[in-house]
């Protein structure tokens, strides 16, 4: 039997079965591989890092993308960047309330390997009328655009290689200016047990730009090492503050179905373990 072994970590690794391999290939920018495994489902993963999985893939995209969107109330304007594979886009595309969504993925390879590898993550939201897609560097995008958002979501990739731009103070500070007054940012921000210099040095790069800056978390079991942090900034400190019964009545008004999300949890994932809170000191 095949065997993928995970390279994230020098001294720690995950293995899966590779059942059937279902796609490889090396574009100028990553190398994508695309696998079934018995528990998991097809497993997409870039340059030897797991990305997503069908198995539990909807804990991820949920709650990088409703915690937002709920807390906001009245997200017209959403740019995602990053998420080729379509799950980010996917429950974007349920909220009503979005008029217009821009997505800036840099590799094309990634979008249309997902929609016939993968098609349970985008579900057709590829092909949404309210979506702008834009095949170009994320970084580079936020320092041209002209546009503003409400709400920023930022699934990029771990920060290595041409991830690592999109974890820098340039580009917190370009997404800040494409922000709505009042908008919110929000961001992977990788599993603080492994990686916990990752947290501290987007709370020290995200602290001065924003008056509310925190991180929520989310359990995935193929993001292993425990809880993963998601980066949450914003002007507007309301907005973590939205009563619990506001986020039911817009969740329940919504008519979105959820397998992870719940206004309940949307609360308490702000709930941070101690060890969280000594890494992002001083905030």
């Amino acid at each position: 039997m095949n065997l993928f072994h995970e390279t994230l970590l020098d001294d720690y690794c995950q293995t899966f079965a590779i059942n059937r391999l279902l796609f490889e290939h090396k574009s100028p920018h990553q190398h994508l591989v695309i696998f079934e495994n018995t528990r998991f489902g097809r497993i997409m993963a870039l340059d030897g890092i797991i990305q997503t999985t069908e198995g539990d893939e909807f804990i991820y995209h949920e709650m990088l993308t409703h915690v937002p969107l709920f807390s906001h109330g009245d997200a017209q304007e959403v740019l995602i960047i990053g998420g080729g594979d379509g799950g980010i886009l996917r429950e974007v595309v349920k909220h009503q309330t979005v008029k217009r969504i821009t997505q800036v993925e840099i590799d094309e390879a990634v979008i249309q390997t997902c929609r016939e590898y993968l098609p349970g993550h985008s579900q057709g939201a590829f092909d949404n009328p309210r979506l702008t897609l834009v095949i170009d560097d994320g970084m580079a995008f936020v320092n041209q655009t002209q546009q503003r958002f409400d709400v920023i979501i930022s699934d990029s990739t771990d920060p290595i290689g041409p991830g690592e731009v999109l974890f820098s103070s340039t580009f917190y500070e370009a997404c800040k200016h494409c922000l709505k007054p009042g908008g919110l940012f929000v961001a992977q921000n990788g599993v603080p047990f492994f990686q916990p210099d990752e947290l501290t040095t987007s709370a020290q790069r995200l602290h001065p730009l924003f008056s509310d800056t925190t991180f929520y978390t989310i359990a995935v079991p193929t993001y292993v090492g425990g809880f993963m942090t998601l980066a949450w900034a914003t002007d507007n400190s309301d907005l973590r503050a939205t009563p619990l019964a506001t986020l039911t009545s817009r969740y329940n008004n919504s008519g979105i179905a959820t397998k992870y999300y719940t206004p309940a949890l949307h609360q308490a994932a702000f709930a941070l373990p101690a060890s969280f809170l000594s890494l992002m000191k001083p905030l």
